[in-house]
């Protein structure tokens, strides 16, 4: 199971928000690159890198944090936060992203996620499934639609995708747990190859080796490391033991 730490970025600084509220909004480091060069002397080799100010333009807008990071580091980067067009996902793809994940523009936009999939392949386009109460939560988790996450989930993996990400807002940024029954669910239910990637809640270690034991392709992790709920030290051991 792969350890994938967020970053998520307002004005340029590393910030964690709680429950997708920019209200809560808490600056952690100014300097983005120094965290993620932080993670990879920790053994880490992926990063989960949000725009937040793109999601709530809908448009990309910290290209050149997610271009430093790429040319600095070795890591490999997922991107995410409002990417809408064709446009904003070649400009993601040469800043250095190794993947991206749509949520909003596969719900609203479904023909225009589906051609990333053709264009860029499956291995590169993750579908990011975020909800609340079971709901699909989309435009930076500030509109609830009537669409099952257990259902969207899988009339994606009909159409190609591979890699999803699926975050339980209730839960970010609240250490207070992840959604294990919801990931067994998706897990047990799909009759196709998933990778499916935990967001949100986690809170301490003891959580990991759970999530891998159910089947979890990664997980992000994000306030747990940076409240030291979780230590880089033992991100580095789980990963050279598993």
């Amino acid at each position: 199971m792969r350890i994938i730490p967020a970053i998520d970025i307002i004005d340029g600084k590393c910030v964690r928000l709680s429950r997708g509220d920019f209200n809560t909004k808490t600056i952690y480091n100014d300097n983005p690159v120094e965290v993620a060069k932080m993670f990879q002397d920790s053994g880490i080799q992926s990063i989960h890198l949000v725009d937040l100010d793109g999601a709530r333009a809908s448009r990309i807008i910290n290209y050149r944090i997610l271009e430093q990071i790429a040319t600095r580091t070795d890591l490999q980067i997922d991107f995410g936060g409002g990417l809408k067009s064709n446009e904003d996902l070649k400009i993601a793809f040469e800043s250095g992203a190794h993947q991206v994940t749509g949520g909003s523009i596969a719900v609203k936009n479904p023909e225009v996620f589906e051609n990333w999939i053709a264009l860029y392949g499956s291995k590169k386009i993750i579908l990011g499934a975020d909800c609340i109460n079971l709901n699909i939560a989309i435009s930076g988790w500030q509109e609830v639609t009537d669409i099952d996450v257990s259902t969207f989930i899988m009339n994606y993996l009909s159409k190609g995708v591979q890699y999803v990400i699926c975050t339980d807002v209730s839960k970010d940024g609240m250490l207070c747990g992840p959604s294990f029954d919801l990931y067994k669910h998706i897990l047990t239910n799909s009759d196709k190859k998933i990778k499916l990637i935990a967001s949100g809640g986690i809170s301490t270690f003891e959580e990991l080796p759970k999530l891998l034991d159910l089947g979890c392709e990664g997980v992000i992790i994000g306030k747990a490391l940076y409240e030291n709920r979780i230590s880089l030290k033992q991100l580095e051991s789980f990963i050279l033991n598993q």
